[in-house]
């Protein structure tokens, strides 16, 4: 069935004009990626395909690069202590806060024609403040305490709070007013914005991108058709057309690969690592593979809200029953470490002395016994007359997470934990199930970071979801912890790295501790790159590879 949908999507696309073309002409790049983005809006609903489609056509105002340095894309230099563009104030109650002058390039301008100004900012400021429109880091938004707009092209931004990353903007997506300004203040409600906006109602708007490139053309769940930005001033794209498609199944993906109804499978979101292992052995005369470990965490959530799971016992049993060691060694021939929290081994903050997790299931029992849940009928472990069972849930079609799951399921199942695999379409998945944190028990994903990035959105309180705060925030166990929230706190306002270095060591531990999620290894991506495609450079961070499409050539 997945095979004959597959082909009847093809011929669609080969209808619509939309195709690979022949490899002489080099004029249209056609991309795979086994997931589609759950909307267009730059800081709603934040996933890895929304950030990879939407680094097509669009460019941060900072972001990290090759070197994992901070960079500018669309200001004319990253403000320091050191060049005087930032600076520690005292505020008016005594408290110390900051303030960061930005300029915005002359050169950008959006996609309709129309420059970026100071006005944006200041109005992507204005929304992204308001609790109620649901943006991914409230935090960032919030301890802006207010923005003077100096010129057309210069801001001050006053920061209530002192803050080591205070050059860190990438969350800070500038939106345009001329196009979201009538919008927003037509709105009956403010938590209408995510239905109203003009990235979701009509995404295809010119002046919406400042990129290279321009929304042209979609179809939801399936394809993306990208033109050139004629407005666009920096270098110049190799192609005229850029297609990215959505093959949710990864074998299927790989097929469309070999056949050449796809040039090239997205790194981040293609191929799982054994099928492009398997690749590399066949293939190697029609591509080039890169095998990139990075800041990519694969884990499981756990929902805090679950009675069963609430219990730190049964969290730790969970972990003790697996074999990461081997799941490693046998499906990634090693290549995607185990992970024993979300701080990779790379990464400036990663805390040595962490606690480890090894497999052991007689402990895993034991602490099972403790909990109080007893052998019972078919080898499940039953409390008080329920059976010790668990919904699993990931994105469906993703080859490799498939195998994970029936892995972990088995091994579970030894120690007398049922676990029923439930899962959906990456849209859904992302869209709604984590985002308003309807999963019940376990939920499979990963997690993408930057360099020495505290865990604001995914582990400090008020960045649990709710319909409250619009659903803003990534803390999908529902994880709240008063130490944990501290040392975040801390962790940002300490312009010492070094000092950094022990709240970062203590965060660890406290997550080890708590273990409200269930680390397993950090993702080594893979890239199928054709032989004749160069400049695609792999980040080994969270900024993906599209973010420098401009710099892509075919030979």
């Amino acid at each position: 069935m997945v095979k004959r949908l597959a082909v009847s999507a093809m011929a669609a696309l080969a209808f619509m004009g939309l195709a690979a073309p022949a490899a002489a002409q080099r004029t249209q790049l056609t991309i795979g990626v086994s997931q589609f983005p759950p909307n267009f809006h730059p800081s709603i609903e934040p996933t890895v395909a929304k950030s990879y489609a939407l680094n097509i056509a669009r460019r941060p105002f900072t972001a990290y690069d090759h070197d994992w340095k901070v960079a500018c894309f669309s200001c004319t230099e990253v403000p320091s202590l050191e060049n005087g563009r930032a600076k520690v104030v005292t505020r008016a109650d005594g408290s110390r806060g900051m303030e960061v002058r930005f300029t915005l390039r002359d050169d950008m301008l959006w996609g309709d024609g129309v420059p970026m100004t100071s006005k944006d900012i200041a109005f992507t400021h204005e929304v992204g403040r308001n609790p109620a429109m649901g943006f991914n880091n409230p935090e960032l938004f919030d301890n802006i305490e207010r923005i003077e707009v100096v010129d057309d092209k210069t801001v001050v931004m006053h920061l209530k709070r002192v803050r080591y990353d205070f050059d860190h903007l990438w969350d800070f997506q500038i939106i345009p007013e001329h196009i979201e300004g009538p919008v927003y203040r037509a709105l009956a409600s403010p938590s209408e914005y995510g239905r109203q906006t003009a990235f979701n109602r009509a995404p295809t708007t010119a002046g919406l991108y400042n990129g290279p490139y321009l929304v042209s053309e979609f179809q939801a769940g399936q394809y993306i058709v990208y033109t050139r930005n004629p407005h666009w001033k920096g270098m110049r794209p190799q192609f005229d057309r850029v297609i990215l498609r959505t093959i949710e199944n990864t074998a299927v993906l790989q097929q469309n690969l070999l056949s050449g109804d796809i040039d090239f499978v997205s790194g981040e979101l293609g191929l799982t690592l054994d099928q492009g292992l398997e690749m590399a052995k066949r293939n190697a005369d029609r591509f080039n593979f890169v095998f990139e470990p990075g800041l990519i965490y694969e884990h499981i959530d756990l929902n805090m809200d679950n009675p069963i799971l609430k219990d730190r016992r049964v969290r730790y049993a969970l972990l003790h029953a697996i074999n990461r060691d081997q799941l490693s060694e046998r499906l990634f021939e090693g290549r995607q470490p185990v992970a024993h929290s979300w701080v990779n081994p790379r990464d400036r903050g990663f805390h040595q002395g962490i606690k480890r997790f090894a497999n052991d299931p007689a402990l895993a029992r034991r602490l099972l016994d403790e909990a109080g849940w007893r052998p019972g009928p078919g080898g499940v472990r039953v409390k008080d007359g329920q059976r010790l069972t668990l919904e699993f849930a990931t994105t469906a079609g993703n080859r490799i997470r498939e195998l994970v799951q029936q892995a972990l399921q088995s091994q579970w199942r030894d120690v007398g934990v049922d676990v029923v695999i439930k899962n959906e379409p990456a849209r859904t998945f992302f869209g709604q199930t984590m985002r308003q944190r309807t999963y019940s028990g376990l939920a499979m994903y990963a997690w993408s970071s930057s360099p020495e990035s505290p865990p604001v959105v995914t582990l400090r309180s008020d960045n649990i979801p709710t319909q409250a705060n619009g659903f803003s925030g990534s803390n999908y166990p529902g994880f709240s912890n008063a130490r944990m929230d501290e040392l975040i706190n801390l962790t940002l306002q300490e312009l010492d790295g070094e000092k950094r270095k022990g709240y970062w060591a203590e965060m660890q531990n406290i997550y080890a501790d708590e273990l409200p999620v269930l680390p397993l290894y950090f993702r080594a991506d893979v890239f199928v790159i054709p032989k004749w495609l160069t400049g695609v450079r792999p980040t080994g961070h969270f900024m993906s590879t599209t973010l420098f499409i401009e710099q892509w050539r075919a030979n």
